[in-house]
């Protein structure tokens, strides 16, 4: 069955902003971390930031420190990636990840579960 739903993609002009929801199931939800990664064309996928849902402690890659934002609301079993400033740089697929299985929280590989992804063009 689907565990995460992405939305909230769409294209801004650089300097805007834009708001990434991830909707989970309870099992993806309550797992441990439940983390943004984006993939641009021809690049590996890297992290962007993560939530540890059960202490509420966001994580960020040091080069979005500032930038980006995330949240979660429980009750809705939902993260919230808040992106501000955006650059063309910032162009990709975003994803959502849940149920981190070992290793470092930006690893990718270390996550079960993934969202379809919602694409975030930046114009400049």
């Amino acid at each position: 069955q689907v565990q995460l739903v992405e939305s909230g993609g769409g294209s801004v002009q650089a300097g805007g902003s834009l708001r990434l929801s991830c909707t989970a199931s309870e099992y993806a939800y309550s797992s441990n971390y439940m983390t943004w990664f984006r993939q641009a064309p021809g690049k590996e996928r890297e992290g962007v930031a993560s939530i540890y849902t059960r202490g509420r402690v966001p994580y960020y890659v040091d080069s979005l420190k500032g930038r980006f934002t995330a949240s979660q609301d429980d009750a809705k079993n939902t993260v919230y990636l808040q992106m501000n400033s955006l650059k063309p740089e910032d162009t990709a697929i975003y994803y959502c990840a849940a149920d981190k299985t070992y290793g470092d929280r930006f690893d990718a590989t270390a996550y079960k579960v993934w969202g379809q992804g919602t694409q975030v063009t930046v114009s400049s």
